[in-house]
C-alpha cells in the first residue's frame, strides 16, 4: 500500500450504498478513544513524548496479532502535504483535528478504509470503524477486537472507578462513541426534523453534521451518536443507539410514503429538476451540490432511476470536496474553478449511460 492508494480514489469501503437499510443509514462508525498509562495526553506532551507513542504504537502495528487482522499502513501528518491530509478528512479516515493541529500526529489505515487509528489526536488513540449502512453491532465487534490488540500490548490509563482515562472528560468511561450517517430529506421537507432532533438529546443523543462536532447539516445529512460514556456499558450504548436510530428510520419512510401519496407532482418536480440542473450546471457551489445530490439519492431510493447505484452519489460527495477537486485538478484552485470543475465531475458521473438512463 501507499498514500496514493488512499488519497488518489474518492471510493472508501462506507460509500458502497450497501447493508442493511442502506436507503436512509449511509454509514455506522464506531470510535474507541484509548490513552496510555504514564504518558501526558497528547495537547500537553512534547515532540519526543509524541513521537514515543507514535513508536509503541506502530510496534503494535507490526505485530503478529494485529497482521492477523489485515494489513494495515502507517502514515505521518508531518510527512503529508495540506491536500493530503484535507483528502483524508473528507473521506472521514482521519479529523481535521488531526489534520490541522496535531504536530506528532499519525493514522494507521486498513486496506480497505473500513478502519482506522488515530495517533496523537485529542487522545493517544482514536480508534474508528466505519461500515456502510446500518450495522451498529457488527462494527462494535470489529473496533472492539483492535481494541483488543492495542491493550495486550499497551498499558491503557484505566481507572476502577471512572473507567478508561480520556483528554477530553466527556469521553470518559468507556471511551466510545458509536454514529449513525443518515439521510432524512423527507423528514426535512415535512418539517418534522426539528421536532425528532431536540427529541433525541432527552435520551443522552447528539446530532451533527457530515463531518461530525461542529459541522453544517448540508445535503440532508445527519450524525446521530451518544453523548454519554460515562455510567452505561458498551452494550447499553450501542442498544440506545440503535432503538432511537430504528425509529428515525421508521419515520423517514413514513415521511417519504406521505410526500409519494400527497404531494407526488412537487416531489417528482424537485428530483427530476435536481437532476437536470446537476447533469447541464457548468458551475455549482458546494452547498446547492449537495442538496441537489440529496434529492437525486433520494430519487434513487424511491426507483425513479432504477439504473442507478446510490454508490455513484456516495462517491460524489466526496469527489466534489474542496480537497479532493484541487487534489485531483493537481493544483490549488479559485473558489471558481471549483465550482466549474465540480459541475464537471457531477455532469460526468451522473449522465454515464451505465448509470442513470
Amino acid at each position: 500500500m501507499s498514500l496514493q492508494r488512499f488519497v488518489e480514489h474518492p471510493w472508501t469501503h462506507w460509500m458502497k450504498g450497501e447493508g442493511p437499510d442502506s436507503d436512509i443509514v449511509i454509514s455506522t462508525r464506531l470510535r474507541i478513544a484509548r490513552n496510555l498509562r504514564h504518558h501526558p495526553f497528547p495537547l500537553l506532551a512534547t515532540d519526543s513524548q509524541a513521537e514515543e507513542v507514535v513508536r509503541k504504537v506502530e510496534e503494535v502495528n507490526q505485530s503478529a496479532s494485529m497482521k492477523k487482522k489485515g494489513q494495515f499502513e502507517l502514515l505521518r501528518m508531518e510527512e503529508l502535504q495540506p491536500l493530503e491530509k484535507k483528502v483524508l478528512v473528507e473521506k472521514h479516515l482521519i479529523s481535521p483535528n488531526l489534520a490541522e493541529e496535531s504536530r506528532k500526529g499519525a493514522v494507521i489505515l486498513s486496506e480497505d478504509e473500513a478502519i482506522s487509528v488515530l495517533i496523537n489526536e485529542e487522545d493517544h488513540l482514536r480508534i474508528q470503524v466505519f461500515l456502510p449502512g446500518f450495522q451498529l453491532k457488527e462494527a462494535w465487534d470489529i473496533g472492539s477486537k483492535i481494541d483488543d490488540v492495542f491493550e495486550k500490548q499497551l498499558n491503557y490509563a484505566f481507572d476502577e472507578k471512572r473507567g478508561y482515562l480520556t483528554s477530553c472528560p466527556t469521553n470518559v468511561g468507556t471511551g466510545i462513541r458509536s454514529s449513525i450517517m443518515l439521510h432524512l430529506p423527507a423528514l426535512v421537507m415535512t418539517q418534522q426534523i426539528n421536532r425528532i432532533l431536540q427529541a433525541t438529546t432527552q435520551v443522552g443523543l447528539v446530532v451533527r453534521g457530515l463531518y461530525g462536532e461542529g459541522s453544517e447539516a448540508v445535503g440532508n445529512l445527519f450524525q446521530l451518536s451518544n453523548q454519554v460514556t460515562l455510567g452505561m456499558s458498551e452494550g447499553d450504548i450501542i442498544t440506545n443507539l440503535y432503538s432511537v436510530a430504528s425509529q428515525i428510520i421508521v419515520q423517514e419512510r413514513e415521511a417519504r410514503e406521505y410526500l409519494r401519496e400527497h404531494n407526488q407532482i412537487s416531489l417528482e418536480d424537485r428530483i427530476y429538476r435536481s437532476y437536470g440542473i446537476l447533469t447541464h450546471a457548468r458551475t455549482i457551489e458546494s452547498k446547492e451540490a449537495a442538496q441537489r445530490l440529496s434529492d437525486v439519492r433520494l430519487g434513487i431510493d424511491l426507483g425513479y432511476f432504477p439504473t442507478c447505484n446510490p454508490f455513484v452519489v456516495n462517491e460524489l460527495l466526496v469527489s466534489t470536496q474542496p480537497g479532493f477537486l484541487q487534489y485531483d485538478a493537481g493544483q490549488k484552485l479559485t473558489v471558481d474553478q471549483r465550482d466549474e470543475r465540480r459541475a464537471r465531475v457531477i455532469r460526468e458521473r451522473l449522465i454515464s449511460p451505465s448509470e442513470i438512463s
